[in-house]
């Protein structure tokens, strides 16, 4: 017995205006992937209390880099007392964020800052160098661009 035949509809190949449809589509997917990942790299969440009032553990804070893909958007050695920068810390597993409250010159000559936390007490244990510094916190006037609690999830995930 013969097989019987199914009638197929053949689909026509798209239309050139179609695909330029599609291909606009795509690239507006990258772009939107593109900017996310420069914003992203522009946020950095704040992992303790140490700088309370100003912004809190969870909140998440706009920077500037001092790096960023090889483009200096801050210099660390323009830094001024009032700055509030992140820097690789000696004396901690992450980054902090904290207020530089003076400028010192090294007996090596080089430029140093005294960093403190609004919150604690005193000046952290030891002196930040300009090569330390990874970002400034941007501000608007004296006010910090902060975007409250939504970094508690990244937290969560990264144990802290």
């Amino acid at each position: 017995m013969p097989k019987k035949q199914r009638n197929k509809k053949v689909k026509p190949a798209p239309s050139s205006k179609e695909k330029t449809g599609m291909w606009r589509e795509i690239a507006s997917y990258v772009v939107i992937i593109l900017v996310g990942i420069v914003l992203a790299q522009h946020l950095n969440v704040v992992v303790s209390g140490s700088m309370e009032p100003v912004f809190y553990r969870g909140d998440v804070v706009v920077i500037e880099k001092s790096n960023f893909i090889g483009l200096q958007e801050i210099n660390p050695s323009d830094l001024k007392v009032g700055d509030i920068v992140i820097y690789n810390a000696t004396w901690f597993p992450e980054p902090v964020i904290h207020r530089i409250i003076s400028i010192q010159e090294g007996s090596d000559g080089q430029k140093y800052y005294v960093t403190k936390g609004d919150n604690n007490p005193k000046a952290d244990p030891s002196l930040v160098s300009v090569n330390q510094v990874q970002a400034k916190v941007v501000s608007i006037g004296n006010q910090p661009l902060v975007i409250p609690k939504i970094g508690y999830i990244t937290l969560w995930i990264r144990g802290l």
